[in-house]
C-alpha cells in the first residue's frame, strides 16, 4: 500500500472445464484466447505472488491483503493460495477499505451501500486511471487507502 511502484500484475490461464463469463469479460477485457495463450497457470503464478510478498515484505512481517470489498477478492486468493501452495502467506490478515472508510465515517454514511468506490473517491480524490486492469486498479486502491490514513492521522 505504501510502496505502490513495486506492484505486480500475474494473468492466470483460465481452466478450460470451466465457462467463460462474457459479463465478465466485458468488464476486464481480458480476451480468454490471450489469457489460454500468455497467462500462466495457476500454481505458477501462486508461486510467483508467494516470492513477490517475501521480496517486498519486511523480514519478520506478515502481509496484509488490502482491497476494495477484501472479503470478496481475499477469498479467492486463500483459496488458490491453499489450493496450489498448501497455505496463504496472508493468513486471515486483511484490510477492508470499505469498511475502514465505512468506520472513519460512521456517523456521516448512513449504510454500507453507501461505500461504494465512486463515493469514496468524492471525499478522497486519487488521480489515477480506473482500468479495469488489476495492478492500475490496486494502485488505485492504494491511494484511496493511503488517503484514509492520512486523513485519521491528520483527526480530519
Amino acid at each position: 500500500m505504501d510502496r505502490p511502484e513495486e506492484g505486480i500484475e500475474l494473468l492466470l490461464r483460465p481452466d478450460l472445464t470451466l465457462p467463460w463469463s462474457a459479463e465478465a469479460e466485458s468488464i476486464h477485457h481480458l480476451d480468454r484466447t490471450m489469457l489460454e495463450r500468455e497467462g500462466r497457470e495457476p500454481a505458477a503464478a501462486m508461486a510467483a505472488l508467494d516470492a513477490w510478498l517475501a521480496g517486498v515484505v519486511p523480514a519478520g512481517s506478515r502481509p496484509v491483503f488490502v482491497a476494495l470489498n477484501a472479503p470478496f477478492d481475499w477469498m479467492f486468493l486463500a483459496d488458490a493460495f491453499w489450493r496450489h501452495l498448501g497455505r496463504n502467506p496472508f493468513g486471515v490478515s486483511a484490510l477492508d477499505i470499505k469498511a475502514l472508510y465505512l468506520g472513519r465515517h460512521l456517523g456521516e454514511v448512513p449504510a454500507w451501500s453507501d461505500t461504494k468506490r465512486l463515493q469514496m473517491l468524492r471525499r478522497y480524490p486519487v488521480d489515477l486511471p480506473h482500468t479495469h486492469h488489476a495492478l492500475d486498479d490496486a494502485r488505485e486502491q492504494a491511494s484511496l487507502c493511503r488517503a484514509l490514513v492520512e486523513a485519521g492521522r491528520r483527526g480530519l
